[in-house]
């Protein structure tokens, strides 16, 4: 994409939804980390369902290390690889107290140090806990960027440093927000839905995927701009708060 096509990409996500945030639900930046470590290979929905309970318990590392790691496990076992990541997250609150005071570190590089943070949940943690211009890439980002042409890149790590380089400076902080959201209700991996998307006149997929019972001939006819992407385009630029 062209920069003015990847500011006006921003620009109309933001106005759909100007104030975006993480599906995971938490308490604290150490409530977040465990969360994230817990959404590995995991769905938002089934993550928050375990930690519910579990949060209301728990809302410190020594609270959790008291707790055990039979219990978190027994709390955790509706995630997929529960085993591993009970044992990573006592580990990573027995290093929380050890190494940092019980206080979640804020910068990449020492977040990675703990046991089962890679680079995507740190980046997560300190966008959502420490509002830093991080971009998380998981596989609805992955998917979105390539696939629209945003920022292709071959893997996570090469798709994160071309974000870097392309997202306007208004939108760097929610960007990692709004492009997990647009890959998991619109963007979607086996069907995109072309019809209601915002930005289909800047993606570069094709053939775009028509409105359910309608002919796939219809959607390569039909005008390549949506209904809310016409009006998008008829207001003024504004940056989200």
């Amino acid at each position: 994409m062209r920069r003015e096509q990847v500011f006006e990409f921003f620009r109309r996500l933001a106005e759909d939804n100007p104030t975006p945030t993480t599906e995971l639900e938490y308490e604290n930046p150490y409530t977040l980390l465990v969360a994230v470590v817990l959404s590995a290979q995991a769905t938002d929905a089934s993550v928050n369902i375990a930690t519910r309970p579990l949060f209301e318990r728990v809302k410190a590392p020594a609270q959790m290390v008291a707790l055990g790691e039979a219990k978190v496990r027994d709390a955790i076992k509706t995630i997929g690889l529960f085993n591993t990541k009970a044992r990573n997250v006592i580990a990573l609150s027995q290093a929380l107290i050890r190494d940092h005071g019980s206080k979640v570190p804020g910068t990449r590089e020492e977040l990675e140090k703990l046991p089962g943070v890679g680079r995507k949940t740190a980046n997560v943690v300190l966008n959502t806990a420490f509002h830093q211009e991080t971009f998380a890439v998981d596989t609805h980002i992955f998917r979105v960027c390539n696939r629209t042409g945003l920022a292709p890149g071959k893997d996570v790590l090469n798709v994160e440093l071309k974000l870097e380089k392309v997202v306007p400076v208004p939108f760097r902080l929610n960007a990692h927000h709004w492009l997990i959201l647009h890959g998991r209700y619109i963007c979607k991996a086996r069907k995109p839905e072309c019809w209601r998307c915002p930005v289909i006149d800047l993606c570069r997929y094709k053939p775009k995927t028509p409105p359910p019972g309608t002919k796939p001939s219809a959607a390569r006819t039909a005008s390549p701009r949506s209904s809310a992407a016409r009006t998008a385009k008829a207001r003024k630029p504004r940056r989200p708060s």
